[in-house]
């Protein structure tokens, strides 16, 4: 195990390269963008988000090296530390603050002006940096060798190994341009429908499809077959169990929550009215459970945070300069203060402070998760679910309660769910500064002003989206956010189908009773089938390669690794086109007609189901030749 105190990094302290400039800011607020908005469009559609570090680093040092010839591991560094902010704090935002748009449409109130939405994903992401600052010498340096941080290692190393950041981008930009093409005959054009469905007429209540989508399979490949399997094993249990069961004993019963008999409802509509409770409170258990294994770790990792707080790292080189605590303290109260004060942030003073102590709490607890499991496996939602619940009850107890009550509510899990998604990004973008040998200081004002460019654009993304197609949609069925509105309006109104949430909750017991990792089978519950095929089609392309023999195992390495960056592109590309569409179905070209429907052919031309399907298998053939075109290292 690496010792901390003999360790150097690759840059060493007593060399100075540039690092936050101008090109490096520029740059990276554009990725923070991009990266966000793309992002915001994969958590709303399917409920994941993938992590931005490693497509920013490339991407950067294609640009800063083959197009600017400028030659700084630092400055590359800066851009994905900038770029990767958009994507965490995308992620935070999307899990809560679509509820506030489905409220308003409920109630035929105005949605959330697009400063509050601004404000309140600013506060959030900047008590979160500012809460990891403080941290670094405990988790970052001081513990070096005992929490890996394994996507800020494997960031590092792709910038370390800078001479083939070329290839590395030209992959991204491949899967990029691949996608966005796709994307757009399949939800542009609308040749083939982007969703294939099939009813299994002689088994009743069961159906099978596949949303046909590169995203999708992208996030498959980079989840790999393993958790794949357990989102696909979730949706096996809902599609081709509970739904039959329900329509074999449900016959022409009516049943709440749905007020149509069972008999007369497809199998899409099984799965709205009941499965999707179920698996409400399959997520919902698993995130709590997560929690509660986390605890000892929690209670360690907090009391040695509390232990190091401020601690200052037994140097006064480059490589050890932090923003002052001053800046800390002071940042922490004025936001605080602002939170409380600010007639757009619907948040009172109790509020404010159970935001400041969660926001600490889960700070801590997520920056030293990601450093042991990764970003991928940090419980996020689960964080935010039991904030949700404690923040409601204490509201309602307060006598906050109606739709005033669940806002706030709403408003102090946003904050909290991006104040902990926020610390985990900042977290790992500190590992990969340490092991390249960039400046602290220089890295969190830079992760400040990704957070603050991607907060502004935050909210016209929201907008545009639930504009485009509404949350809650078959197009846009933003999971995460459903289920936080669920817990809320539950807890606050009492008027959730409680036995359906219950039977979730129960399975997800036996589930993690048989060593199953339970989020990712709920989540597989909770989802529409459609979104869990074409994932483990990514996932088997992965396992696929990682098994096949190969001269070495650095081969096979850097092949899977180029499928994971072609992959990433494929994800981008897809989100950024989402966008494009979103804009198109809002920019009126006559008094019912939209643009979206002026370039729409299927009418003219179809290709059905069956092409659909063909066309994916395409789609999947470029991604294996991607994998296969790879070059052998000399």
């Amino acid at each position: 195990m690496e010792d901390a105190n003999n360790f150097k990094p690759y840059i060493p302290a007593s060399k100075s390269m540039p690092e936050l400039t101008p090109v490096s800011i520029i740059l990276g607020i554009i990725l923070a963008v991009v990266f966000g908005g793309a992002n915001a469009y994969l958590g709303l559609r399917v409920g994941m988000t993938v992590s931005a570090s490693i497509p920013a680093a490339v991407i950067s040092m294609g640009v800063i090296r083959m197009v600017l010839r400028r030659d700084s591991i630092l400055e590359n560094n800066i851009v994905q530390t900038i770029g990767s902010a958009g994507e965490s704090l995308a992620a935070g935002a999307i899990f809560t603050l679509p509820a506030l748009f489905m409220w308003a449409e409920e109630e035929g109130s105005s949605a959330p002006s697009l400063v509050e939405i601004a404000l309140i994903a600013a506060v959030g992401g900047v008590i979160g940096i500012l809460f990891m600052i403080p941290l670094r010498t405990a988790l970052i340096v001081q513990e070096h060798g005992t929490l890996p941080y394994p996507e800020g290692k494997a960031c590092a190393e792709v910038l370390i190994a800078g001479e083939e950041g070329g290839t590395s981008a030209t992959t991204v930009f491949a899967g990029l341009g691949v996608a966005a093409v796709y994307k757009f005959i399949a939800d542009g054009l609308c040749i083939f429908p982007s969703e294939v469905d099939f009813e299994i007429k002689s088994y009743k209540g069961s159906g099978i499809g596949m949303d046909v989508l590169p995203a999708l399979l992208g996030v498959g490949y980079i989840c790999g077959a393993r958790v794949s399997s357990y989102l696909l094993a979730g949706g096996t249990l809902g599609w081709f169990v509970l739904m039959p069961l329900i329509a074999l004993f449900g016959g022409d019963s009516v049943i709440f929550p749905c007020t149509d008999p069972i008999s007369s409802l497809s199998p899409m509509l099984l799965w709205k009215s009941y499965i999707r409770y179920i698996g409400a409170g399959a997520v919902a258990a698993g995130g709590i459970m997560s929690l509660i294994k986390s605890l000892p770790l929690i209670i360690r990792t907090f009391r040695q945070a509390v232990k190091g707080f401020g601690v200052k790292a037994n140097s006064s080189a480059r490589t050890a300069q932090d923003l002052p605590m001053s800046v800390v303290l002071i940042g922490v109260a004025v936001t605080a203060v602002f939170m409380w004060l600010c007639p757009v942030i619907p948040v009172n003073l109790l509020g404010a402070v159970i935001i400041i102590v969660f926001g600490f709490f889960f700070a801590t607890v997520s920056s030293r998760m990601v450093g042991l499991v990764g970003s991928s496996n940090n419980p996020v939602s689960g964080m935010a679910i039991a904030t949700l619940l404690i923040a409601t009850i204490i509201l309602k107890a307060t006598g906050m309660t109606g739709m005033q009550g669940m806002v706030a509510a709403i408003s102090i899990g946003s904050v909290i769910c991006i104040i902990a998604a926020i610390a985990g990004d900042t977290s790992q973008d500190l590992k990969t500064g340490y092991l390249v040998g960039s400046t602290p200081k220089n890295q969190q004002i830079g992760e400040l002003i990704g957070t603050i460019a991607s907060a502004v654009t935050i909210g016209g993304v929201l907008y545009l989206l639930n504009a485009a197609w509404k949350y809650g949609s078959d197009q846009l069925p933003a999971p995460q956010a459903t289920l936080m509105k669920m817990v809320v309006e539950g807890v606050m109104n009492g008027n959730l189908p409680w036995a359906l949430v219950f039977s979730g909750v129960f399975i997800a017991v036996v589930v993690e009773i048989l060593g199953i990792p339970v989020l990712p089978f709920a989540i597989g519950l909770y989802l529409p089938i459609h979104l869990s095929t074409p994932m483990i089609v990514g996932g088997l392309v992965r396992l696929y390669f990682e098994k096949k023999k190969e001269a070495s195992e650095g081969i096979r390495k850097q092949k899977v690794e180029k499928g994971i960056l072609y992959s990433s592109g494929m994800i981008a590309g897809e989100g950024l086109i989402g966008i494009m569409l979103a804009v198109f179905a809002i920019i009126k070209v006559g008094k019912d007609t939209t643009l979206a429907d002026v370039i729409n052919l299927s009418e003219i031309l179809n290709i059905g189901n069956w092409g659909g399907l063909l066309v994916f298998a395409g789609l999947t053939a470029t991604l294996c030749y991607s994998v296969i075109s790879t070059k052998k290292k000399k």
